[in-house]
């Protein structure tokens, strides 16, 4: 049996819905507090929650109270800024379960990396203002301890709502959404929408966890539904301001499920009149317009003249445009269109430092936890190229060199 969860979240995410979700999914509130009590900053907060409504729905509120006056000595006690090291410090020394330690010490450095790429310092540096304060450290840990405990064998998301607005930060006013989650929701390819509600849906932390622990976004996986729990936000919105985290069994054979499916338009026309100058250029117009790939094949058509077809792989959101742009381009009257499903790999790309420079790296994966196995490793053939020309060197010795250096700092990458 494999044990699936999902994040379902019409109004985005943040640290305080996930631990509401899992408290309201049975995550015993003792276990909660003695594990976090491991990590030696129970002066600094105190933990409460409540069942609270939200638009007519009842849900889970936990609150996470920060003891600004427990000291007279420090009364911005809470303010302490932290810095990575002092957090994994932290995290290393409590007595959590082992996966739970793990979980945290990888959000916290994806936390730290996305904020270092914004500040333009190294991730050792980031002040942990906004996420590394006492409340970011007990959201992160108490949401890995509650994973842990569900015991899940691999969690999904769905995609995210980017809110809107302005919110005030350490720097001043930010836009929402704020510059860290959009470089998380960015390493992972996350699918974002407007909701139309302007506020601060989705936060650093929020996105620090998803991105890290999600196996796949998208649409919810097929799963027996046994249990769903109900993490409430803070404000009140339009829609009910929750969190839904939905617990099942995989009804499918573990091994197929790996495999994500996305809903993919294909565009299709023939063409026997058109310079291959012309299509060239809309090949080019395509992709550039978000195509995910277009190609051409030679065929023989009525009255036995040569043509092309020309074929456009799409998201359904891009086929009016990819449509509009083959009208305009080419010499078409009329393009078939179709609905098809494709199976695709998880991606992420990698920074990987080469000798030569820096090389953006695709990582193909399926699986999750313990079972995640890296399947295709692709160096960007644009980077390659630009370094190759630089260094006049061949371009197959930049790629290489780029899988080598890679390979040799997985044992360090790896999360599960």
């Amino acid at each position: 049996m494999v044990k699936i969860g999902y994040l379902e979240c019409p109004t985005g995410i943040a640290g305080d819905m996930c631990l509401g979700a899992l408290v309201d999914c049975g995550l015993p509130w003792q276990y909660l507090l003695d594990g976090l009590k491991s990590l030696g900053i129970e002066a600094e907060y105190q933990l409460s929650t409540e069942v609270v409504s939200r638009n007519g729905q009842s849900a889970t509120k936990v609150y996470v109270n920060l003891q600004q006056h427990r000291h007279h000595h420090s009364e911005h006690h809470h303010h302490h800024a932290r810095h990575l090291p002092e957090i994994e410090s932290l995290i290393q020394a409590a007595s959590l379960p082992e996966r739970a330690k793990r979980w945290s010490l990888s959000i916290f450095r994806q936390l730290a990396i996305a904020e270092s790429a914004v500040h333009g310092i190294p991730p050792e540096q980031v002040h942990f203002h906004e996420v590394g304060a006492t409340d970011a450290i007990v959201d992160i840990v108490g949401t890995c301890i509650g994973l842990d405990w569900l015991d899940l064998d691999q969690l999904y998301c769905s995609p995210m709502p980017t809110g809107g607005g302005t919110i005030n930060a350490d720097h001043g006013q930010l836009s929402v959404p704020v510059p860290a989650v959009v470089k998380l929701w960015e390493t992972r390819e996350v699918p974002i929408y407007s909701n139309g509600i302007k506020k601060e849906l989705v936060t650093p932390t929020g996105a620090a966890i998803a991105v890290t622990l999600a196996q796949h976004f998208g649409e919810p996986p097929a799963m027996k539904l046994t249990k769903i729990g109900l993490g409430a936000g803070a404000k009140d919105l339009a829609i009910p301001n929750i969190l839904r985290l939905w617990i099942g069994e995989a009804t499918e054979n573990p091994a197929k499920i790996e495999l994500q499916q996305e809903t993919i338009t294909v565009l299709e026309t023939q063409i026997d009149d058109l310079s291959p100058q012309v299509v060239a250029y809309t090949l080019e117009q395509l992709l550039a317009a978000g195509a995910l790939d277009v190609f051409t094949q030679s065929i023989g058509m009525k009255k036995s003249r040569s043509g092309i077809l020309l074929t456009v792989i799409c998201h359904p959101d891009t086929a009016y445009v990819c449509k509009t742009i083959i009208f305009r381009e080419t010499t078409t009257l009329g393009i078939r269109e179709s609905t098809q499903q494709r199976s695709i790999l998880n991606r992420e790309i990698k920074m990987i430092e080469t000798k030569y420079g820096t090389v953006q790296i695709k990582v193909g994966s399926w699986g999750f936890g313990e079972d995640k196995q890296i399947i295709n490793v692709q160096p960007e053939y644009e980077d390659c190229a630009a370094l190759a020309r630089q260094h006049r060197v061949s371009w197959r010795e930049v790629s290489q060199q780029a899988i080598s250096v890679y390979q040799s700092d997985l044992g360090k990458d790896r999360i599960f």
